[in-house]
């Protein structure tokens, strides 16, 4: 009695989970990546042929945040994968919140991108999945992953981007993809601030004329909007049904476009060619009017400097550093930053007497948690030692 009740309840979710119909075919699948690790993801079957979409959960989450969303989708004839990161859940790979920062970075960069082809490739190989018309879903850091995934497959005919930013290449690749529908969403109450901006500037720079913008006032960071707006994941459904089965590549029902505050526009100009000295000279015009003026965030312009040293341009680098600590003179991580740059470019006098900055600040330092602190320190006081002085 006990196994036949089990079979009915079992029924009964599916039937509920999946749209009102009693089709659901949902299994836990390995992955063996280049370098042998293993990968745990969930394969959510549609009950016909149809598209297939890859969806990549945040950074403080796993991918059963995505269990509601799959369902929905396979229920609407669109075939999921859902990946755990190596580090994440149940895949293997040393816990990921337990890496140094600079490792995690590492990981990040020469890991994941092999692993999310392992995926798709796996995805595009089940029996009625349409290999050539896939979709990518991300949140937070999956925004990134997602846009590189679009970047590096172009069957990737449509994304969804809840709350998270990109790279340099990854801007440049939206920009000039004007064929690539993206569903864009964010919470006012996200517990990240700089995700809101972020993904508002991500909307201003995309290229696609079919691309929309939910901005909802509360719900938090990334999937977990889905608890407070259980809507939200059927408008989902309804994009990927619209940009991977009626239309492939197209979203022709988007006609409005959503307004974006003047600092996603600051944003973009920092990140063109010579734009850092031409938001310096906005910066102290708008400081005559207001002493307190910053014009964009912090912690954004820190990360495309950091973009700039990894191309090899360590002057643009030095220039967009200089201008966040112009914006945000009392930082220590501003400073640090700036070190860093100055070191890579061989300035040794200007990396010594930045870190000494970032260093004498420290103590009056509110605004950063104790960690990131002790990070901040850690990093000048290494630089500091190479330089051939004790801090």
């Amino acid at each position: 009695m006990g196994c036949f009740l089990s079979r009915v309840l079992t029924f009964l979710l599916c039937a509920l989970t999946c749209g009102g119909s009693a089709w659901c075919s949902e299994r836990v699948v390995d992955l063996t990546t280049a370098d042998g690790t293993k990968l745990k993801a969930t394969y959510f079957a549609a009950a016909k042929p149809g598209p297939g979409v890859l969806l990549l959960h945040q950074c403080n989450r796993q991918r059963k945040i995505w269990d509601g969303l799959a369902q929905q989708l396979a229920a609407a004839g669109i075939n999921v994968l859902a990946l755990d990161y190596r580090g994440f859940g149940e895949s293997a790979g040393d816990r990921f919140d337990k890496l140094p920062p600079q490792e995690a970075a590492q990981v990040q960069a020469e890991k994941w991108p092999g692993d999310i082809d392992t995926a798709i490739q796996y995805l595009e190989s089940q029996p009625g999945v349409t290999r050539d018309v896939i979709g990518v879903g991300g949140a937070s850091c999956g925004v990134n992953n997602s846009i590189q995934a679009a970047r590096r497959h172009p069957e990737v005919k449509s994304l969804v981007l809840l709350s998270g930013n990109t790279d340099l290449k990854g801007r440049q690749f939206l920009r000039e993809s004007s064929k690539l529908p993206v569903f864009f969403a964010v919470a006012d109450d996200d517990e990240y601030p700089t995700s809101i901006v972020a993904i508002e500037w991500l909307y201003s720079l995309d290229a696609d004329p079919g691309k929309k913008f939910v901005h909802v006032a509360t719900g938090g960071h990334g999937a977990d909007v889905f608890k407070v707006h259980p809507d939200m994941p059927g408008e989902i459904v309804n994009w990927f049904v619209s940009t991977l089965i009626k239309t492939p590549g197209r979203a022709p029902g988007a006609k409005e476009t959503a307004a974006v505050p003047e600092e996603v526009h600051v944003l973009d100009q920092i990140d063109g060619p010579g734009g850092a000295a031409k938001v310096t000279k906005k910066l102290e015009e708008a400081r005559t009017r207001d002493p307190k003026a910053k014009l964009f965030p912090e912690d954004i312009v820190n990360f495309m400097g950091y973009e700039h040293l990894q191309a090899q341009d360590t002057k643009g680098a030095i220039e967009i550093l200089k201008l966040n600590a112009v914006a945000y003179p009392n930082s220590p991580n501003v400073y640090d930053s700036l070190s860093d740059a100055y070191f890579a470019d061989g300035q040794r006098d200007l990396a010594r007497a930045n870190a000494k900055k970032a260093l004498e600040l420290l103590p009056s330092d509110t605004t950063d948690p104790e960690d990131r602190r002790n990070g901040i320190k850690a990093s000048a006081e290494q630089k500091l030692k190479q330089l051939g002085e004790a801090p």
